[in-house]
């Protein structure tokens, strides 16, 4: 689950199984070995980075056991029903007006749902495949079909007209009492009562899709609305159904009304699940109550009643659409991408207002099928809240990084659950943990209590027989009467204390393993402390005769909320390299109690669940609140309002802490969520599904699956219009254009002020400005590095601020860098030059020196069959910095299609390439010296075999006596343009080459420039 960590039946600590994008024409290089944070191409990059091993670029570099074999996804080049603007003779437009819904039972529609489904089957007659080979149409939000083909067939089709590209299909798996009042929602003075006049009303007229595991409607918090006086507008808009199932059928109500699953038909495993939309997982009931469940349910788990509970927008309906699916055999539940594409088409359709999606997703593409429908999904006014990933604390890691959708980091609530363990020393350490305390009582180390002859990890982790095909691994003659220590990891927390209980413990100390304290209900009295501390009760129990230790009650007063969880997963975002803040936002996600599926949670209703899963929901209702108040409003709208008004302190008033001390913005977005000013933000940050498709083509995506980037305008990517500021790479300065739009009825005149981040200055080119009702203002913001350290992230903030109390906070995120240059250049010809713009971070000294050039080694492969591979050996020497393989179009016949796979001597896949031509190319940096070898697989073309030609460069640092630059040393000034020329000559007829300038301050290198020569 893209963002569940589960007490009851997921390993604790392994909060999600990742899968990798599939998008399939990847020519770049997008991540280094050792997982490093990879630096935009041609900018210096620091120490480490320069130090890592191989570069990997393909999205057909995807975990085999995320494919499901036999089955693609195809998409076309004609826009779907939610982005099309008309233009074709005798097809209206049916892409909707700004503040409108699709209108899916107009004329329009339905006529040119037809004619797409049409060239569905006509593209499949042109590739000469039966038109029976379709396994589901969509049409919506996503223009394509999923079929079942052969690679042969694949690969034939993605060569057809009208095909815009083919992908696999893949699996992606599933990633509150008191939050209501904690957000600002609940009591006297909260959203519910000042802007709807109580929790009855909050979300009428809404309609809150799930995309997740399905629902168990017997719990009460989906049970029948006591009123609905917005049936008129529901019925208005909701075109949906309730599917009841084949196997343990479901019924709808005024709440929960609607429902479909995406089974077997889809590519999915459905034999430890129900053949329904029905929930046996849990994860769907607990984001859809958390979203949208009743108001006032009473709550309680393991027999401790917890108060009631309510969902964001108690009044909103619910429609379910079941597309992860159960397996005995994995953590989380999963679902085929083939069936939430077809759900994504299937909410928008339907009516739905807001999609909840808290299920994982790329962290390196914005173009895999599920995003691009998302993208449909916007544009046709439908809000999608989706959760960042549970891979925290590591950065890079965050998912959903595609600028038309919101993404949800997690963090803490104020609820207490305090708990404290005091050592027989008199040390006293605080954790989390519920239910009542237990000692004094001697205090045992789990290895030291374990079974002769038991596994010794299970015996550090505390497996209870019930894991671990009923061996116990504790021994009740060691543990009997004491507290054990265990060690967080692998087995569910909630088990470990179960082992404990079977050995005949009488209470567990958990010692957590970096991934966050949290509570839970345990089967003997139990307090969860940090690593840190955990290490020092060990050490204490390990080098004490006769320890002792005390567990206390729980505390439940209020604590200081919030805090970064340390499972959610962290920017810098690998899409875009930086040049787009996320996550955006950050909301509950930890100890969060909701409405389960019993038979996934040992008969529970209601579970406490962790995840970026169960904070994503919490946006999901607000965001419906909001368009509730302000149904014309676009989902951008909602965003910048959520983001710009959000805080970065606690409760108490301090700043938000997350890793290691104050939360930056890749940690928490703009901050923590507050629903209230959310609904009167003064200002907002819009933009279409141009600002959108504009941005994409920035980072080099868009053209992975479409043409339409020479019909959008060119911007540098950190010029998107986002309620946010981030630039990836700053050498020396950089100006950057935001615009906002008044979104109040009234008209107001805005100061800025600035929070430079530290070691810059920041300049705005307009210090006020006037704004009228819906008027616009367009601003320049200069940031300059003064001092901030190179290659490190520095934040700060800017704020728009009126008399009328609106204050319109965006948060800054530069990188600045020692300079920035192209990552390569290409000339041609036996002799000539290429000149290389330097922009430098820095005054000084710029110094040229050059490696190479090589030509390259052209291996020709035997005739080989479409379909397949040839494979090629190859030897990187020792002392190689930079090795390409690669093979070009001049080479081959038109429409020809080749893919690379490299591999190390161990078998280990360390780049790839797989575009939708013969310009492929893998580029590993610095590799280890060994034998490697070169899969070159001929995908399509015109010929039944082709013997196909593998271009191999490997540059070592020595210059070759063919290549200059000039000058080899000039004195630079920050932010100054340099210019560098490369000049070759006396190179071999009809041969390509290769090599670098490289670049330096005179004491430091500070990176290169790979130089291409083409005959």
């Amino acid at each position: 689950m893209a963002g569940c960590d589960h007490p009851s039946i997921h390993p604790a600590g392994a909060h999600v199984k990742r899968s990798r994008s599939s998008a399939r024409p990847l020519a770049v290089a997008l991540a280094t070995a050792v997982a490093a944070v990879v630096p935009l191409a041609g900018v210096a990059a620091p120490a480490a980075h320069a130090a890592t091993g191989h570069t990997a670029a393909s999205s057909k570099a995807t975990d085999k056991s995320a494919i499901v074999p036999g089955r693609y996804i195809v998409m076309m080049k004609a826009a779907p029903l939610a982005r099309y603007t008309g233009g074709m003779k005798g097809f209206p437009r049916t892409k909707p007006l700004a503040g409108h819904k699709l209108d899916m039972r107009s004329v329009a529609a339905t006529k040119y749902k037809h004619h797409l489904l049409s060239t569905h089957r006509s593209v499949l007659g042109k590739a000469g495949i039966s038109a029976r080979s379709i396994a589901n149409n969509y049409s919506v939000a996503f223009n394509g079909f999923s079929a079942k083909l052969t690679k042969a067939q694949a690969a034939k089709l993605a060569q057809t007209g009208g095909v815009a590209r083919v992908w696999p299909v893949e699996l992606r798996t599933a990633d509150t009492v008191s939050t209501p009042a904690f957000l600002g929602l609940d009591g006297p003075g909260g959203v519910w009562n000042s802007q709807f006049g109580g929790s009855p009303n909050a979300g009428r007229g809404m309609i809150i899709a799930d995309l997740d595991s399905g629902i168990w409607p017997e719990n009460p918090s989906f049970d029948k609305l006591a009123a609905t006086p917005d049936h008129k507008q529901i019925q208005a808009k909701w075109n949906g159904t309730c599917d009841k199932g084949v196997r343990d059928k479901i019924k709808c109500n005024n709440k929960v009304i609607g429902a479909r699953y995406y089974g077997a038909d889809f590519g999915n495993d459905i034999s430890d699940d129900f053949d329904s939309p029905r929930d046996f997982n849990g994860h769907g009931s607990h984001t859809a109550s958390t979203a949208a469940g009743n108001h006032g349910v009473p709550v309680t788990i393991s027999g401790y009643a917890l108060g009631d509970a309510s969902g964001m927008a108690p009044a909103a309906r619910i429609a379910v659409y079941k597309v992860l699916w159960e397996d005995a055999a994995a953590a989380n539940a999963s679902g085929t991408t083939e069936g939430i594409v077809a759900a994504i088409d299937d909410a928008v359709a339907d009516g739905a207002d807001v999609i909840n999606y808290s299920i994982s997703g790329s962290s390196s593409f914005i173009v895999s099928p599920d995003e691009i429908a998302f993208l449909g999904a916007a544009n046709a006014g439908v809000f999608v809240s989706a959760s960042a990933g549970n891979s925290g604390p590591t950065a890079s890691t965050v998912a959903h990084n595609a600028p038309w959708e919101m993404t949800v980091a997690a963090d803490t609530h104020d609820r207490g659950a305090v708990k404290s363990v005091t050592l027989g020393n008199g040390a006293t350490y605080t954790g989390m943990g519920y239910g009542a305390g237990v000692g004094p009582a001697p205090v045992v180390n789990s290895p030291a209590a374990a079974v002769a002859g038991a596994d010794a990890t299970k015996a550090n982790l505390c497996y209870s027989a019930a894991s671990n095909d009923g061996v116990a691994v504790l021994d009740p003659a060691k543990v009997a009467g004491k507290i054990v220590v265990c060690t967080r990891g692998t087995n569910a927390r909630v088990d470990k204390s179960l082992a404990v209980k079977e050995a005949g413990g009488v209470g567990m100390i958990l010692a957590d393993n970096g991934s966050g304290v949290t509570a839970d209900f345990h089967a003997v009295p139990s307090v969860h402390i940090n690593l840190a501390d955990g290490t020092a009760v060990k050490a204490y129990v390990a080098g004490t005769p006769n320890p002792t230790a005390t567990i206390s009650a729980q505390d439940s007063s209020p604590v200081e909320a919030p805090n970064v969880a340390g499972f959610s997963s962290r920017g810098p975002a690998v899409a875009g390299g930086g040049d787009l803040l996320k996550p955006d936002i950050a909301a509950p996600g930890v100890g969060i109690f909701a409405a389960v599926a019993p038979p996934g949670n040992a008969g529970e209703n209601f579970q406490s669940y962790d995840g970026t899963s169960m904070a994503a929901p919490h946006i999901t209702g607000i965001a419906a609140l909001i368009l509730q108040k302000h149904p014309t409003w676009s989902p951008m709208w909602v965003k910048s309002a959520i983001m710009t008004t959000a805080t970065q302190l606690t409760n108490r008033n301090r700043p938000i802490q997350g890793a290691s001390g104050n939360a930056t913005p890749f940690e928490m977005g703009a901050g923590h969520v507050q629903a209230a000013p959310a609904f009167n933000p003064g200002l907002v940050y819009d933009s279409t599904v141009v600002d959108w498709l504009a941005y994409g083509c920035a980072i080099g995506q868009v053209q992975l699956v479409s043409t339409v980037c020479s019909q959008v305008p060119v911007i540098d990517p950190s010029d998107f219009n986002s309620p946010s500021i981030a630039i990836g790479a700053l050498p020396g300065d950089q100006t950057i254009t935001r615009t906002v739009t008044n979104a109040s009825g009234i008209a107001s005149n805005y100061h800025v002020s600035v929070d430079a981040p530290p070691g810059t200055t920041v300049t705005v080119n307009t210090p006020s400005f006037r704004a009228v009702p819906g008027g616009k203002a367009t601003y320049t913001v200069t940031i300059t590095r003064t001092t901030a350290p190179l290659n490190a992230y520095t934040f700060g903030s800017l704020t728009w601020s009126d008399d009328a109390g609106h204050s319109v906070r965006i948060p800054i995120a530069v990188r600045p860098v020692a300079a920035a240059f192209p990552s390569q250049v290409t000339g041609n010809g036996t002799s000539g030059s290429k000149p290389i713009t330097v922009q430098p971070g820095y005054t000084g000294t710029l110094t040229a020196s050059v490696s190479g050039l090589v030509p390259a080694t052209v291996s020709t492969t035997a005739e080989t069959a479409k379909g397949t591979k040839a494979v090629v050996p190859i030897t990187i020497p020792a002392g190689t910095t930079y090795a390409r393989f690669a093979t070009y179009d001049a080479d081959y016949p038109a429409g020809t299609d080749i893919d690379l796979l490299v591999k190390n001597s161990a078998g280990t896949t360390v780049g790839s390439s797989g575009g939708a031509t013969a310009e492929e190319s893998v580029n590993l940096i610095n590799p280890a010296a060994g034998n490697y070898t070169v899969e070159v697989t001929y995908f399509a073309g015109s010929t039944a075999t082709l013997a196909m030609k593998l271009n191999s460069f490997l540059l070592g640092s020595a210059d070759a006596g063919n290549m200059t630059a000039t000058p080899a040393s000039q004195a630079v000034t920050l932010g100054t343009p340099a210019t560098v020329t490369a000049a070759w000559s006396g190179l071999a007829a009809n041969t390509r080459y290769l090599g670098a300038v490289n670049f330096g301050d005179g004491t430091n290198p500070l990176g290169r420039t790979i130089v291409n020569v083409l005959p």
